[in-house]
């Protein structure tokens, strides 16, 4: 940070770049989805991947900070293709939860492997020790920003 450049500078800066890589990068792993499939889409399976199947539409649109309707298309856009199905509530009854299926699965693996030639370039270009090194940093900001979504809920 210099001397002229305030906190409030510093971290928008901080955010400006992470905005600009989310933009890139989805836009990267568009390009390798089947055509109709969007970077919301392979979200939420990465998502269920991620932390597990059994969340409530809700609870998946809550993350995305997204409107319940929003997630709604989404989700019928998944279980559509196959790849999500959804069953009853077990603590409720009244609401359904999302699962992956095998299909689900297999085309959220699909997608990540067809990311490998250009995770190839990238890691001629920047080394993976200092990706290696910028993760938990990463985390220790995203895990600070989900919680501070929650306290907002």
């Amino acid at each position: 940070m210099s001397e002229a450049e305030t906190p409030g500078d510093l971290y928008f800066a901080v955010f400006n770049e992470i905005a600009i890589i989310a933009q890139l990068s989805g836009r990267l792993l568009e390009r390798h989805l089947p055509e109709g499939f969007t970077t919301n889409h392979f979200g939420v399976l990465n998502h269920l991947s991620r932390l597990g199947d059994g969340r409530t539409p809700l609870d998946i649109a809550r993350a995305f900070q997204l409107p319940k309707t929003t997630m709604t298309h989404v989700l019928a856009g998944l279980e559509k293709a196959g790849l999500i199905r959804f069953a009853a509530n077990p603590r409720d009854g009244r609401s359904k939860c999302v699962f992956l299926t095998d299909q689900g699965r297999a085309f959220h693996a699909r997608a990540i492997a067809s990311l490998g030639p250009d995770i190839g370039a990238m890691a001629q270009a920047i080394p993976p020790a200092h990706m290696a090194a910028l993760r938990p940093k990463l985390a220790a900001l995203r895990i600070w920003l989900d919680a501070e979504r929650d306290t907002q809920a």
